[in-house]
């Protein structure tokens, strides 16, 4: 039977759920294995699609108790049992609090899964004088120590400590270049730093994610456009000096061909993150009409990294409401298996516009909960296959950015 609508969709997966994770970890098998990955899904009444994709997820903090528990069950599973000191590298953005609620979760979860954790940093800027460790406290007031790093015979070693690490979880997106040749250390890490920002493009990734899905679908006779948003690619754009502003603004009104007309068209920077480097139009002619002040968000993102390349993405209208806020789902994935997520709500922005900006608040979405209770479990496995088909997705982008 053919899957054409999104109610035949969510009892095919509840249905075939066995099925369709052998598939998935078939195409998995043998492949380099994100260590985690989250995936922000939309969710409107004709469809589902992932909008985007984070190989260095920093909101573990927003995870319940009980996702925690089965991510620390996951690590267990994911890290080998011969790492047995691990170092988590983390952003210089030291400064905001909220990160390091984030890093102090993330490393109790690992931690709870049998290995021993320390807090690595290579940015001998975030250490004073002749200091090599960093004290600071949380949002929450959890105390957080950070180790200055270095790389001794191809190994990242503590260097107050003089140890090596056995496995390095990145959890530095990289939009800064950390000045390390990464090829030459042989410490087993993970994801990819030579996926951070610095080189990594969102247009790449729904390239991959398309494939992913195509070949998906045809092994299910799915139809694709129940599990992804259309989009197109703009390359050599300066918002500053407004060079390819026309040729984004065509690529707009092609792409407003072939979605619903009232759907509206996000822009992104292909390198954008933290919801940086978003803007969400109508038409072409909004693109030539951008302000200064519009078009320098397009133009520099975070640690001033410079936005040329953009993805242009049909509007996925999100149905998911809390609180009378409108909201998307967030999915938090360790070795290529779900484990969690959450939600983000926004209540300055409508339903068709970025909830990641400015007013949102995060849900606790506690997909271990929903397990037990056997409550609205259909959308929980729904949720999981697309956080698993983006996952695979990055593995792919992963293998086509080494090929050059």
């Amino acid at each position: 039977m053919d899957i054409t609508t999104k109610n035949q969709l969510d009892e095919f997966i509840i249905t075939n759920w066995v099925d369709i994770n052998a598939y998935i970890d078939q195409q998995m098998h043998g492949k380099e294995i994100p260590f985690y990955t989250s995936v922000d899904i939309r969710e409107s009444r004709t469809k589902y699609a992932p909008v985007d994709n984070n190989l260095y997820p920093a909101g573990f903090n927003n995870l319940c108790l009980l996702d925690l528990d089965a991510t620390s069950k996951q690590i267990k599973e994911t890290i080998d049992g011969d790492s047995q000191r691990v170092g988590i590298l983390v952003e210089s953005n030291t400064k905001n609090k909220f990160y390091l609620d984030n890093i102090f979760f993330l490393s109790n979860s690992i931690r709870e899964s049998g290995k021993d954790v320390v807090l690595l940093s290579f940015d001998n800027k975030l250490f004073s004088n002749e200091q090599v460790t960093l004290n600071l406290e949380s949002h929450s007031k959890f105390p957080i120590e950070i180790y200055l790093a270095n790389v001794v015979n191809n190994h990242v070693n503590i260097i107050d400590k003089n140890l090596v690490v056995d496995f390095l979880v990145i959890n530095n997106d990289q939009s800064a270049p950390i000045n390390l040749d990464w090829s030459s250390i042989r410490t087993k890490m993970s994801p990819s730093p030579e996926m951070g920002w610095y080189r990594r493009q969102k247009v790449k990734h729904f390239e991959a994610y398309r494939d992913v899905i195509s070949n998906f679908c045809e092994k299910f006779n799915i139809d694709t456009n129940l599990l992804q948003a259309k989009f197109k690619s703009v390359h050599d754009v300066d918002f500053s000096t407004k060079v390819g502003l026309d040729d984004l603004a065509n690529q707009v009104n092609e792409l407003k061909t072939q979605i619903n007309s009232d759907k509206k068209v996000f822009i992104k920077a292909s390198k954008g993150t933290y919801g940086m480097g978003i803007h969400v139009v109508t038409n072409g002619e909004d693109v030539k009409n951008l302000n200064r002040k519009k078009r320098n968000k397009l133009d520099i993102g975070k640690n001033k990294i410079k936005f040329t390349d953009v993805l242009i993405q049909e509007g996925v209208e999100t149905i998911i409401n809390y609180d009378n806020m409108p909201a998307e789902v967030t999915i938090y994935l360790i070795g290529g298996k779900s484990v969690g997520g959450f939600m983000r709500a926004n209540s300055e922005r409508d339903s068709s516009e970025n909830l990641n900006s400015k007013g949102m608040v995060f849900k606790k979405f506690c997909i271990s909960e929903i397990r037990q209770n056997r409550d609205d479990v259909m959308k929980e496995a729904v949720y999981s296959i697309i956080g698993r088909l983006s996952c695979l997705a990055s593995i792919v982008e992963y293998e086509r950015t080494q090929r050059g």
